[in-house]
Order: structure tokens, then sequence, then C-alpha cells
């Protein structure tokens, strides 16, 4: 769920004095965590997100809302067709195709996008997910593959916070942050031609 990033000739330069800092959480922190978060039941239908892109440093380098439309099948398959629109007035769009699976009795989670290398893996425990993935980024007129730590954090039945920590070698880039909610779906748009289940 995350938008493109650029960079900058001087931050990537920059990022080499910068190691990732601190502890990572586990995922069975949030185990007994209400409500529970099960991807198929939020990103069902649609939604609308708010959010920004920070550099290494903390500095705001985007910002841009987000149209969100989630469909899944009853074999656990699904899609998120995003369109991003950026304060600066580009836009992007990205499709995710997802699987989840539930028969350990705990949510595991695969997904795909076209700039995604290879798949996203993880699982959620309570009302957190974690999975990562390396996502292909355009530098300077050349193309980076960045570590993308990615964290969800249910709040209530309606709203969820996305925090995705970047990173290359190793070594911090940058942090999205989305503010994601549920519409009351009377106004739903179609999936796009190119992001439906097969």
């Amino acid at each position: 769920m995350i938008p493109k990033i650029r960079l900058t000739r001087l931050s990537v330069a920059l990022i080499g004095a910068v190691l990732i800092a601190g502890c990572s959480a586990n995922l069975s922190d949030y185990r007994n965590e209400k409500p529970r978060l099960k991807l198929s039941e939020f990103f069902s239908g649609q939604l609308e997100a708010k959010g920004i892109v920070q550099d290494f440093t903390g500095k705001v380098v985007r910002r841009f809302s987000a149209d969100i439309v989630g469909h899944w099948d009853e074999n656990g398959r699904g899609v998120l067709d995003e369109r991003f629109i950026y304060a600066d007035g580009s836009e992007q769009t990205r499709c995710w195709r997802l699987a989840e699976d539930d028969r350990s009795g705990a949510y595991a989670y695969t997904g795909t996008a076209g700039d995604v290398v290879g798949e996203a893996a993880g699982s959620a425990e309570g009302n957190a997910l974690n999975w990562q993935y390396k996502l292909r980024v355009p530098v300077s007129g050349k193309e980076w593959v960045l570590a993308m730590d990615d964290w969800m954090y249910l709040v209530d039945d309606r709203t969820l916070i996305n925090r995705t920590q970047m990173s290359k070698w190793g070594l911090a880039v940058g942090e999205v942050t989305l503010y994601i909610t549920k519409t009351d779906g009377s106004a739903q748009r179609p999936l796009s031609e190119d992001c439906t289940l097969d």
C-alpha cells in the first residue's frame, strides 16, 4: 500500500551515515489486541487514505491522498486497486494482488504488484500486520531496489494506520505513513480493467 518514492542524489549520498536505529517490535506483542486485523475484511470495498513520505532526516518530502478499492473472492484471493494523487499534482496507480491464508489459525499473507520485486510476505496477529518486500524505485534516472518493512495497525473497524520503513544496504532511507479509512461504500468506483481477479 505504498506510494512511489522519489530520492534525490543528496539524500542517497547522505544515507550512508545513517543506520536504522533501535529494535523492531515483535508481531506477537499485538497478539491480544483488538479489533483483530484481517485484510479481507478491512480492505474490502471503498477506502480513502492520506499520507506523507519522509526522508531519512524526518523531513516531509511528499504529501498525498489515495483512493483504494478492495475486492476478495471466497478462496482468500484479493486485489487492491490504488490511485495516488500527490500535492504536486502528479498521480500514480498500483494494483496489489493478495492471498490470505488462515488455515493455521493465524493470518498469513502474500502479495505482488508491478513495482514489487518477487513477493511480499508476512502475517497478522491481533490488530497488527507486518510484512516485508522489495520495491523498485527510480533514482536520478536509475532504478534502485529498496527493502520495505511494512506495519499496519487497526485502530478501530474503520481506521488503519500504515507505517513503512525504507532501507537500502541496511541503511535508513525514509518512511511512509498512511491513515486509511473505510468509506460508507455508497460511491464505490469500479475496479480498473487491469486490476481484477482472474
